[in-house]
């Protein structure tokens, strides 16, 4: 057997865990406790961070303004005292038994130097010396964004951001281009749990199994990122960890209802026991609401003009008939009098659709070690019901998705070691609206992995050094994959290190390099190298190279599914056989000339052979404050794309070649029947003309499936601008410019980048200090693109989305909100067959 390196490291991350923790051995601790309070007027402030320094130990303060940290190794130690408008304090103490520090905190303008995040190097650091372009979610931000259950929304005002919308809850979140109706370039994590489905590779946000305030951060990291995240980590990264048991102390609840039919609750408890050595947080929420989405089953294919003919009216945008009125209505409607796959004259859909509804429960258990570290033990689940997502073979409904999850962790200043086990299983069928067809999963990921982290040339240099381990189990009951292919298991090996050097004061430079190796895909060897130029604390200048690369998911290798209604070819037969070429089909049974010619099966298919996509970026950055009111982030980048997989095309696999006469037919007729059979087809479908074949069995289909293809250019400039007008006021505002050159790509496919060239938004926010008000307005404002993935293929309308929200603290426990998503109503879908989204308003209370 070959020895693989990669696989052996591993193995490792069982052995670092059980060394350190041995190390953790026994050593005085104490408790230290005190109350965090406004200066001038002596209020209590909530939500203040308090950290230890280098160490894992963390609190923040109660609704009175209190807080408490045990088990704090004896020592000197450093505490820090840090929240989002108010000027940070250190301060440092002897330890040698239980304490009270009281701290008073002074209002100031936010600097943009306060900001600490940790997604770009997988370390804290100042967001002004991060290497990559990354933004900072306010948690003001998770606090509006939490009632509406859509955390995407989150990150709507960050530049260069694509945030695509469809129903409610079926979002695409992208940077930088090539966004798709299954969008998956951006890697996702929570807690480091990756939360894509294993056979898709997506996201489902509505699935998260905590609600948005109970984030502490949440971050996007912009541009190619596989040096350290590895695979789909294509365009970006998005890290969220959530608040400790001893960062949330209490309870809460969260009520809010509204339009669409919304309501949603949400509870959080923590609290901290056996001496201060344990933690446990429990946390749930369900929420149920219509949608924006709508049936398209009429049979004169114009439903989804209708859908669309408010959002286009007035513009240069034309929608044509669909190519086949879908089969199936949304869960709870019926047309042409069948519940199920439609029939009827014109199959007008009928009654109340099912509400969309979403369930979650977690539970989390920290165990805290006397050097600081912690060992925490979390499980929770969430359950879905009836969301339709836009996919490239059309809509499918999830009738009920249910996804349980595990995580073990162990965090300590210099390791981390944490694995994690992701399910997903559809407990009723998923239903393919385009086919009628009934679709299961149920899958599982596996993943282990340690990171570890040294000081070396006396603090000049920090190396970063990790590794992992990830299997996935995928099994569709034969429902999207061939029984040969379906119920496998399929592993992935990693290794990965980092180097930052400072060169001195101003200098830093950046070396990173992964390397994955996985069943389906070949090695993949991911370097990064950059420079940091900080000529003071408030500014800093970036040039980065990265290359980074994307597996195909399960759907791209394996599918095997129906894209659409059959086809009928009985004219198309007859026809041929009333012609000069009637003589040589005289051994063909009747009707059985494509197989069953009246019911030609339209199949997507998966490619095996595919590559992984690969990208190389270059990136020249500027972060500054101009002033201590002012601050500017300025991201130019450019992208080479390679062999990333086209959606679904007609004849682009050789596995599938076009279709072959049957063995009846004399060998001398065979090309004549089979050219008259193309030329036939071209005038009545050309996806027919071009896909027309025959699959293993030997039977006549139309297939589609996926090939790499293509070399493109991407190029960009993100600008973002924050001001901060007064101590309670602040305006923001990002602007992105896209541009995109095909070098190259395949006959017959529509490539496009599926991104506008401009978007912007701007955002005035309000946080009263001493009136317990706070709000915002924005505008986000998307010039119209073309949309071509999959099956669907048109143009996107520009849109000017206003947003508002609207918060008031009657109590330090006790605050009613309004938030309003297109309070002017803009009727715009935001992807090609995605559905129309118009205004949602909720309001609610939250009570701790």
């Amino acid at each position: 057997m070959r020895f693989r390196p990669v696989r052996f490291l591993a193995l490792l991350p069982a052995l670092l865990l059980g060394a350190f923790i041995s190390s953790a051995a026994a050593q005085g601790t104490a408790t230290i406790r005190g109350q965090v309070t406004r200066a001038g007027d002596g209020e209590p402030l909530p939500g203040v961070q308090i950290t230890i320094a280098g160490t894992g130990l963390a609190a923040a303060t109660n609704t009175q303004g209190r807080y408490i940290i045990q088990r704090v190794p004896d020592g000197p130690q450093t505490i820090v005292f840090r929240w989002l408008g108010y000027v940070p304090v250190e301060r440092q103490v002897a330890v040698s038994g239980d304490m009270t520090l009281d701290i008073t905190l002074e209002p100031q303008v936010v600097s943009l130097a306060d900001i600490t995040v940790s997604a770009a190097s997988r370390e804290p650091e100042r967001i002004v010396e991060a290497p990559a372009a990354i933004t900072y979610v306010d948690p003001r931000v998770l606090q509006t964004t939490a009632p509406t259950g859509q955390a995407p929304l989150a990150l709507q005002e960050a530049p260069g951001v694509d945030l695509v919308q469809s129903g409610v809850n079926d979002f695409n979140i992208n940077a930088r281009g090539l966004n798709s109706s299954l969008n998956r370039r951006v890697l996702t994590l929570l807690d480091g749990r990756d939360l894509a489905v294993a056979f898709l590779g997506s996201q489902e946000w509505n699935t998260l199994p905590v609600a948005m305030d109970e984030l502490r951060s949440m971050e996007l990291v912009r541009g190619p990122g596989s040096a350290l995240y590895g695979a789909n980590a294509f365009a970006g990264v998005i890290n969220m960890t959530t608040l400790s048991p001893r960062e949330s102390p209490g309870g809460k609840i969260s009520i809010s209802g509204g339009e669409l039919e919304s309501y949603k609750a949400d509870g959080r408890w923590a609290g901290l026991f056996g001496e201060g050595r344990f933690g446990l947080r429990v946390n749930g929420g369900y929420s149920s609401n219509d949608t924006w989405t709508r049936s398209r089953t009429l049979v004169d294919r114009t439903a989804i003009q209708q859908e669309y003919a408010e959002a286009v009216e007035g513009s240069d945008i034309t929608v044509g008939l669909m190519s086949s009125p879908e089969v199936r209505a949304l869960l709870g409607q019926t047309c042409g009098g069948e519940t199920a796959v439609c029939a009827g004259a014109n199959r007008t859909p009928q009654g109340d659709r099912d509400a969309i509804t979403a369930a979650y429960g977690s539970a989390r258990l920290d165990y805290y070690l006397n050097n600081g570290g912690a060992l925490t033990f979390e499980g929770g689940a969430s359950q879905v019901q009836n969301e339709v997502l836009v996919t490239g073979i059309g809509r499918v409904q999830v009738a009920k998705g249910f996804k349980p999850y595990g995580r073990v962790a162990y965090n300590s200043d210099r390791l981390n070691v944490f694995g994690y086990w992701n399910r997903r299983e559809s407990k009723e069928p998923q239903y393919s609206l385009a086919s009628g067809a009934e679709l299961f999963e149920k899958s599982d990921i596996f993943h282990v992995e340690a990171q570890g982290n040294t000081d070396l040339f006396d603090g000049r240099a920090k190396l970063i050094v990790g590794t992992s381990f990830r299997q996935y189990n995928v099994n569709t009951s034969g429902s999207l994959m061939r029984p040969a292919d379906d119920d496998r298991s399929d592993k992935v090996y990693s290794g990965y290190g980092q180097l930052e050097y400072r060169v001195n004061d101003q200098v830093r430079l950046v070396g990173a390099a992964r390397y994955d190796e996985g069943d389906l895909f070949d090695g993949q060897f991911s370097p990064k190298g950059g420079i940091v130029f900080s000529p003071n604390e408030n500014h800093s200048f970036r040039f980065t190279v990265n290359r980074a690369f994307q597996t195909p998911n399960y759907s791209e290798f394996f599918l095997r599914v129906a894209a659409g209604a059959p086809q009928n070819f009985a004219a198309l037969e007859a026809g041929l056989r009333a012609s000069q070429l009637g003589p040589a089909l005289a051994g063909v049974p009747q009707g059985q000339l494509f197989t069953n010619s009246s019911a030609v099966p339209v199949f997507a298919r998966g490619n095996a052979d595919l590559d992984v996509e690969k990208t190389v970026g270059y990136e020249l950055g500027w972060k500054g404050a101009l002033t201590s009111r002012v601050y500017v982030t300025v991201d130019a980048y450019l992208n080479n794309i390679k062999d990333f997989v086209a959606d679904l095309l007609p004849g682009v696999n050789p596995a599938f070649g076009f279709w072959t006469a049957p063995e009846a037919v004399p060998a001398q007729f065979r090309a004549a029947l089979e050219g008259a059979v193309k030329q036939n087809l071209a005038p009545i479908s050309a996806l027919a003309a071009a896909g027309l074949t025959r699959t293993e069995d030997g039977n006549t289909a139309i297939v589609v499936t996926y090939t790499n293809e293509g070399d493109v250019d991407q190029k960009g400039v993100d600008i973002g601008l924050g001001i901060q007008l007064n101590n309670e006021f602040r305006l923001d505002g990002t602007y992105s410019y896209f541009d995109f050159t095909v070098n190259s790509k395949n006959a017959g496919d529509q490539l496009v980048p599926n991104t506008p060239k401009s978007k912007g938004t701007v955002t005035l926010a309000y946080q009263g200090i001493t009136n317990g008000f706070d709000g915002s307005v924005s505008l986000r404002a998307v010039a119209g693109y073309d949309w071509a993935a999959g099956v669907f293929v048109g143009k996107v309308p520009s849109s000017e989305f206003v947003n508002a929200s609207l918060g008031y603290r009657l109590t330090p426990n006790f605050r009613v909100f309004a938030v309003g998503t297109n309070i002017l109503d803009q009727q715009r879908y935001q992807l090609f067959g995605g559905s129309v989204i118009g205004r949602r308003v909720i309001g609610g209370l939250t009570t701790t």
